[in-house]
């Protein structure tokens, strides 16, 4: 795995982590997205999405209950492989939930992966979910959403071990300038 880097983006729900792949997937790098694997599964077992999210949560908790706190990050390993495999030399992860997925491709890819906490101040962040388009949630709900991904599948693990940080509390521009700071940095 010669000069091959991976870049895993995590935050929490409206920190702007989404909006920061995005961002590097129109740079070009290709990504692998952790809820891609939720959502084939789903599909696979005839299971359909609800608009409110809440089958999908289900099954996350359910997938990982069952099969394993490793089962989406072990579909990821096998997707990073195979871009690899293909030619790929930077890949951005997206959607790392829990402490297990962490510690699973830190040991997976020790020298060349490199995660980025994207964090906002939470009222900011509250305001951002109960504004977007699509999937938006009131305060009740972001926090019931925020309990239980922090309780039940470890999310806060994988932001407070992050390598870097970028704060996102001014402008999409702005967030873009410090991401591409950490690019340099890491020679992504």
């Amino acid at each position: 795995m010669d000069n091959v880097k991976i870049l895993a983006i995590v935050g929490m729900s409206g920190s702007g982590k989404s909006v920061a792949v995005d961002y590097l997937t129109d740079k070009g790098y290709p990504k692998v997205y952790f809820g891609g694997m939720i959502y084939k599964e789903m599909e696979k077992r005839g299971i359909e999405r609800t608009e409110d999210g809440e089958s999908e949560k289900q099954f996350r908790e359910m997938i990982r209950e069952t099969e394993g706190k490793d089962w989406v990050v072990r579909q990821v390993i096998e997707e990073v492989k195979d871009l690899i495999t293909a030619g790929q030399k930077r890949i951005v992860l997206d959607g790392v939930y829990s402490w297990t997925e962490y510690k699973t491709l830190k040991k997976e890819f020790p020298k060349c992966l490199t995660f980025l906490a994207i964090v906002v101040d939470k009222k900011l962040r509250y305001e951002r979910v109960a504004n977007r388009k699509g999937r938006s949630f009131d305060t009740a709900a972001i926090r019931e959403r925020d309990r239980s991904e922090i309780e039940n599948l470890e999310k806060g693990g994988p932001i407070v071990a992050a390598d870097y940080y970028v704060l996102n509390n001014s402008s999409v521009e702005d967030m873009y300038s410090r991401v591409d700071e950490v690019l340099k940095e890491i020679g992504f």
